[in-house]
């Protein structure tokens, strides 16, 4: 890995994401993982929709409609004030799924764009100008793929008139977008000036040169050397191709090997294996996963991108079944592992040590 000059890597802002901080299962009370996420000396927090929901029960005493944008506004402003009593930004909202490729007429896409409308709402209440779109995970066959580029497009239209900008995720179990590849061609073809890519080491990896599906836990249509030589490639042609202002983030997460090879089916809740490994098995690097985090880091970096760097981990423990989590030492731990990301993509190495648990 060529070494990148450290002294550049010193002002990159760092993010934690408000869903994914305790046990993916059963989280901890929104305020209890604000806290932690202010001591452990981050920046600003990508806010999920399912927390406005479950705080809002809270707040409001009844539990909220996922279309009662009036009662989801009254929430998010609440959040916002409770983010700056902790100095905390609202970098993002998140995540707006399937949204893309319905077909005209269907109320599938009128749901888009009435959420879409609605969401918009709540950015304007919690005070963020960004919203993240994962690469949709509708089956195919249910999906016209002649209306991806124009939907993107006529939602950033939307937000342009609000000026706030789209970030657009590949994630890796989406039926149309998996790849980082796939959603940088989207991006250009939309051709707007308030989209970019929210990128992702586990999605980039563990779509790449992972795979929850084989005993291995990696792609096994090649061999270990041309896999490795293949990633390489992508690594490469990512930090060549891509120009560093149409990054607008980078998600950090590791995966840990599941214990026994997934189906190739939906499960039960309708999530592909790829999304059923991002549930529970997305660990701190450095703790217990596999994936080659900072090879994707530093080729993010290569592009001269210097911006959010926001830590997404749903950690279930090796077994994917929850563990006991110390919250706040685990919000410091995620601290130190940036500062030992970044070195290690400078082509240093911070001593061992890091735990979370």
């Amino acid at each position: 890995m060529a070494a990148l000059d450290p002294a550049s890597l010193a002002a990159v802002p760092i993010s934690y994401a408000s869903c994914s901080l305790g046990s993916p299962s059963d989280p901890p009370p929104l305020l209890d993982r604000l806290h932690a996420i202010h001591v452990g000396s981050f920046s600003a927090i990508e806010l999920s929709f399912p927390d406005i929901l479950s705080y809002g029960a809270t707040l409001l005493g009844h539990d909220v409609e996922e279309d009662n944008y009036d009662e989801l506004c009254t929430v998010a402003a609440d959040i916002k004030k409770q983010c700056d009593e902790r100095s905390l930004g609202i970098m993002m909202l998140q995540p707006f799924s399937n949204f893309e490729g319905w077909p005209e007429g269907s109320d599938g896409r009128k749901d888009a764009f009435e959420r879409a409308r609605g969401w918009i709402r709540i950015m304007q209440a919690c005070g963020t100008d960004m919203l993240q779109v994962g690469s949709s995970d509708t089956p195919l066959e249910k999906l016209d793929k002649s209306r991806i580029v124009p939907d993107l497009r006529e939602l950033s239209d939307l937000l342009k008139e609000h000026n706030f900008k789209l970030a657009y995720e590949n994630w890796c179990w989406s039926t149309h977008a998996p790849d980082w590849k796939d959603v940088w061609t989207i991006v250009k073809e939309v051709d707007r000036p308030n989209i970019g890519l929210c990128l992702d080491t586990f999605q980039t990896a563990g779509g790449e040169w992972a795979d929850p599906k084989t005993a291995s836990g990696l792609l096994e249509d090649v061999s270990k050397d041309e896999l490795t030589k293949r990633f390489t490639q992508s690594l490469e042609q990512l930090s060549t191709t891509i120009p560093k202002d149409k990054i607008y983030l980078l998600q950090i997460s590791d995966a840990y090997k599941v214990p026994q090879p997934f189906s190739a089916e939906r499960d039960d809740s309708g999530l592909l294996p790829r999304g059923r490994w991002s549930h529970d098995f997305r660990p701190l690097p450095y703790n217990g996963g596999y994936l080659p985090v900072a090879d994707v880091a530093a080729a993010v970096l290569k592009t001269g991108f210097r911006g959010w760097f926001s830590y997404e981990v749903f950690d279930g423990g090796a077994e994917g079944k929850g563990q006991g989590l110390d919250i706040v030492a685990y919000a410091r731990a995620a601290k130190s592992v940036q500062t030992r990301l970044l070195l290690e993509c400078a082509g240093q190495k911070l001593d061992e040590g890091l735990a979370t648990r």
